[in-house]
């Protein structure tokens, strides 16, 4: 039976795992717990509503309506997504395959600003290490990041780098390190190179230098996801089709991940267009 994985719980995650269960998919949602709606104290401008409604209830009735239609809800937090023979979302409790996956994780409020990131993308700064680690045997890498997302990236370029080091940017540490991993948690002030990455510039005015940046700050979010295999972005914003399918066949995304309206009814909407169409495209 073909079987949709879809990453996030709040409306548009729900919305799509709703009207991908109900056209006779298997659908089974990750999450990490309550997101952006549940800190909602009052919502009064939702259709169906005539008095306000906490973000919190209104994300609770959302979740125990999917589960009615037989949605499968795994608490746990995605590191990664890869593709080999189909889909496959990495997460701390194991891989879970999928024929199709939907990104539903929000927006990013607080992207990094680092002066240089941006324009070496592709460059010695990357998003996926899993994808890049292989260019960057025998020489000396870093990691942005303090939890499990970094962790991830971390173990994936122990086996071929030189050196990895962890920046934390004085962030706390959130994940057990490897002890061969060096931590360095002073700000990051830019990340140095012309053509390419030559090193990272620190706020105690240290040069780290380093051969390749790899970005995995806070958690895997659905900009970062999409990133790793390839998907079209605009800045924070996952470029889709009119049926929310990205650029890569089999992956969708749905919310406040596309940009726009950030609103419940618009992540609703696309929520529901990502998971028919999701659906319709398994059956054919």
């Amino acid at each position: 039976m073909p079987n949709i994985v879809i990453i996030g719980s709040g409306p548009a995650g729900v919305s799509a795992a709703l009207y991908a269960a109900r056209a006779g998919v298997q659908t089974t949602v990750l999450t990490k717990g309550p997101g952006a709606l549940d800190r909602a104290e009052l919502i009064q401008n939702y259709y169906g509503f005539a008095e306000p409604i906490t973000g919190a209830e209104l994300e609770r009735r959302g979740i125990e309506g999917a589960k009615a239609v037989g949605v499968e809800f795994v608490t746990t937090e995605a590191v990664g997504l890869i593709y080999t023979d189909k889909l496959t979302v990495e997460t701390l409790a194991g891989d879970f395959p999928a024929d199709a996956v939907i990104l539903a994780t929000g927006a990013s409020r607080a992207a990094p600003r680092i002066p240089g990131l941006a324009g070496l993308e592709g460059h010695g700064v990357s998003y996926c290490a899993t994808c890049d680690a292989f260019f960057y045997r025998g020489r000396d890498v870093a990691v942005l990041g303090s939890g499990e997302y970094a962790l991830h990236e971390v173990q994936a370029l122990l086996p071929v780098a030189h050196s990895v080091t962890l920046l934390t940017g004085g962030a706390p540490l959130t994940a057990q390190f490897p002890p061969e991993v060096a931590v360095r948690t002073e700000a990051v002030e830019a990340i140095l190179g012309e053509e390419r990455v030559t090193g990272v510039q620190l706020k105690d005015g240290g040069t780290l230098e380093v051969s390749g940046v790899f970005v995995a700050l806070g958690v895997a979010g659905s900009t970062a996801l999409a990133r790793k295999l390839g998907a079209e972005v605009n800045g924070s914003r996952i470029v889709v089709d009119d049926h929310m399918q990205t650029s890569l066949p089999g992956l969708y995304a749905a919310g406040d991940c596309t940009g726009g309206l950030l609103q419940v009814a618009k992540a609703v909407y696309e929520g529901a267009v990502a998971g028919t169409e999701a659906a319709k495209a398994l059956r054919k």
